[in-house]
Formats: structure tokens, sequence, C-alpha cells
């Protein structure tokens, strides 16, 4: 299969309706891309034809249940940023959103509630110091593989045997390509908005101008990862 960067997800999703569930070609990169060799070398093939699954897996790994979230969140409907983003015009949020919906714009986690708690998807939209925010959220997957405290700490050991697949984080960033989000020397995340190693209590941005920062940057690892996607595809 070869991956289409540019697709734009909304073409094949009902009107209102949100491309992680409903678009097929969504979900098809999705398998193709992460039905791979994990770094024990043993394939991690994933199927979209399990009834009322998104994706599934199942074998001496362990059954795992799937689903795709957007992880370039542009806020644009967000009561919250109300404000800021009422200072920009109808174009221009357009301008904005559609790269977002594009392939490099997300990922799959854990589809299944553990202990009747949230799922990953859920706790790092619910939580104040991560409020969906992609390069946080990866902050906090490279602080669990070392055994550090973050605001998701809890929900990723609630899925402990997914993350032991990828071994470590490096791996883990391997897996899902997501090398434009890491200092290629230090391996640190490049954080959308600054950060200084405590995770802030409000992590939105709080001007246009911040907001343009946050989402210049957002757009520039969606493009890079959907690169990558790309060729990744024609191998």
């Amino acid at each position: 299969m070869l991956i289409d960067k540019a697709f734009d997800f909304r073409l094949d999703t009902p009107a209102n309706k949100d491309p992680d569930k409903y678009s097929a070609t969504l979900r098809s990169y999705h398998e193709f891309l992460w039905s791979k060799a994990l770094p024990s070398g043993q394939l991690f093939g994933l199927t979209s034809s399990v009834s009322g699954e998104y994706l599934f897996h199942e074998s001496n790994l362990g059954e795992f249940s799937l689903s795709s979230d957007a992880i370039t969140n542009s806020f644009i409907f967000s009561k919250r940023l109300r404000q800021i983003i009422d200072q920009i015009s109808a174009f221009e949020k357009e301008e904005i959103l559609e790269p977002l919906y594009n392939i490099g714009g997300f990922i799959i986690f854990p589809a299944r509630k553990r202990q009747n708690k949230m799922t990953i998807n859920g706790a790092r939209g619910f939580s104040a110091k991560i409020e969906d925010r992609f390069d946080l959220t990866l902050e906090c997957i490279r602080r669990y593989y070392v055994s550090k405290e973050s605001p998701l700490y809890e929900v990723l050991n609630r899925y402990d045997d997914f993350f032991s697949l990828f071994e470590n984080f490096e791996n883990y960033v391997k897996f899902f390509l997501l090398e434009d989000l890491i200092e290629t020397r230090s391996g640190v995340i490049k954080f959308f908005l600054p950060f200084d190693d405590s995770f802030p209590t409000r992590p939105l941005p709080t001007t246009l101008e911040e907001y343009r920062i946050y989402i210049s940057n957002v757009a520039v690892f969606s493009e890079l990862r959907g690169e990558r996607m790309e060729r990744y595809s024609r191998l």
C-alpha cells in the first residue's frame, strides 16, 4: 500500500462525524503502517475484520484492541481558547485544519478501558496538565519507560503489556515513526511550546502569538511525519 500523506480524512468521513471512527482510509493506513515487526522480531499483525473492533491483534503476545487517535489538536473548536480563535479568519482556520487531517497527525492506542478507568485517549484529554497535547503525552511516555512520575503515569501503567511490546522509549518512537518530535542528539522532546521539565497547570496557548507558535510547530511535525510515512510505504 502507498500512503498519501496529503489525503484529507474528512473526504471519506460522513459530515459531522469523527475520522478516527469513520474514515475507512485512515483505518486502512493504520492497519498497514503498524502491522510490522516488533523489536523482538515478532510480527504485530493487525486486522480490521473483527466485528466490533477498530483494529485487533491476538497472538502469544496477548490480545490488543486498538483505536485511532488524533495527535495534532488545533483547539479551533475549544471553548477555552475562544478569545484567541475568534481573532482568526475562517479562511485561516481551514488552512490550519486541512493538514491536520492527514495521516501524519494520527496514531493508535489501546481502546478498551481497564479497571473501569479511562483509556489513554481519554486521560490525556481530561488531564489539565496535558490538555490533549501530544508533545506532553510523549514526554509522559518517555518518563514511563524510565519509571518516572508524570500526569499520565497511572494510565500508562495500566497498559503495561502494550508498552512492553516496544521494550523502550527509543523503540516506541521508531515503531510509530515519531522521530520528528525528538531532538536527534539529546533525545528530548521537541515541545510545541516552551517546557521547563515540569508540567504546567495551564498548557494551552494564552495569546494569539503563543497559539501561532504552537500551531506552526504542530503543522511542521505532522508534515514531516507524513513524509516519513510515505517513504516507509515505498520500502
